[in-house]
């Protein structure tokens, strides 16, 4: 569940945002002869990525002043909003227009297969959907908006282009900058109040379940030719002080409108806390050769969970492969060579003790829960 940081000009799965970009710092040693960023994916082609440059202007609106970052169908560029800067200087005021909160923002400029894509349809129906709704749900304030769409026609075709408040780092590379690798009580707490505000809104209004958050400076580049040039990713500085922003939900790419169970994104909250306060993750599910193994993560739930309901174990394929099917009690077929591993989740948790741990437990497993 992408939970990231709004910088107050910007917030994985939750983002942090943060309110002004005072530093945007080069990513150090970058290799520009070999492979490079988008081309190292397996299935890259030149022609697919639209030849973003630093400095053009997009939609006559938004100018180009880094990258951020690259995916399978998009890469990512802080730009200014040209039209939000003049709107300032004119009005001699530094009060919000009404359809914008910020002079930066994030653009996605996505792949032209990226159309075919079902998570970008899936994440547009959201915002399309969202974007009916009148709410004045507290949620909606700790969720990722979409500000517009626009695309760009080249002679090779479509690219279209999201235009998001930037977010300033996931609640993951968060958790990497405290030297012990953790997040503290306070700031777990305030994730998961913002969490649960975003997930009440998708839930109880809009009906959808989640399923899943400045001084330039030289950027490593590798020019292709006179029309493409790959730019390097570049990190932020951190914020300061008051310019830290709330963590938001965000990544809609596997949203599910309509009657689909919930409890799909409580289980995601539980794993997610417990992998950022005790820095490991709850489910190794992995079998001897590490490689990636439904048998060995359900023996890991029986393990912290007990052995699930009879109801539960009809559910799935993957269920009837551990289960006797005709044993009333649902017996664990594999034991000898697939053993339900002799761990808990009070001898895994290690930072709590005492009352705090007990209810630190109980909180946990009233998310992870066979039936909701």
């Amino acid at each position: 569940m992408p939970v990231f940081f709004r910088s107050f000009s910007r917030l994985s799965s939750s983002c942090f945002t943060a309110r002004r970009f005072s530093s945007i710092i080069r990513t150090p040693g970058i290799d520009t002869v070999g492979a490079f960023e988008e081309e190292t994916l397996p299935w890259y082609k030149p022609e697919q990525f639209y030849p973003v440059r630093i400095g053009e202007t997009l939609n006559s609106t938004y100018k180009v002043l880094g990258k951020l970052g690259y995916g399978a169908y998009s890469t990512s560029w802080l730009c200014r909003n040209l039209k939000y800067a003049t709107i300032k200087v004119f009005s001699g005021s530094s009060a919000d227009p009404p359809d914008r909160n910020e002079d930066y923002v994030t653009i996605k400029v996505c792949t032209q297969e990226a159309a075919r894509s079902a998570r970008l349809r899936r994440e547009l129906q959201f915002y399309k959907h969202v974007s009916t709704m009148d709410s004045k749900h507290i949620g909606t304030a700790f969720i990722r908006s979409l500000f517009e769409a626009f695309e760009i026609s080249t002679p090779a075709g479509q690219h279209l282009c999201l235009v998001h408040p930037p977010m300033h780092m996931t609640i993951r590379e968060l958790q990497y900058k405290n030297p012990s690798q953790r997040l503290n009580e306070p700031l777990i707490k305030w994730v998961l109040m913002n969490t649960f505000r975003a997930l009440s809104f998708l839930h109880d209004e809009a009906h959808v379940v989640h399923t899943e958050s400045r001084t330039r400076r030289p950027v490593a580049t590798k020019v292709i030719d006179n029309a493409r040039t790959i730019y390097g990713s570049r990190k932020l500085g951190l914020p300061k002080g008051i310019e830290w922003g709330q963590p938001v939900l965000c990544d809609f790419g596997e949203a599910r409108i309509g009657d689909v169970h919930k409890s799909v994104d409580i289980w995601s909250v539980g794993v997610m806390l417990w992998d950022l306060f005790e820095n490991q993750h709850l489910f190794n599910a992995q079998d001897e050769e590490k490689k990636s193994s439904a048998t060995h993560h359900i023996a890991e739930m029986i393990a912290y969970l007990g052995m699930p309901p009879l109801e539960y174990t009809r559910r799935s394929d993957d269920m009837r492969h551990v289960f006797d099917d005709d044993d009333l009690l649902g017996r664990w077929k594999w034991t000898g060579k697939y053993d339900i591993p002799p761990i808990s989740l009070e001898e895994s948790e290690r930072n709590l003790s005492d009352e705090n741990k007990q209810r630190f437990l109980e909180f946990v497993r009233s998310m992870l829960r066979w039936l909701p």
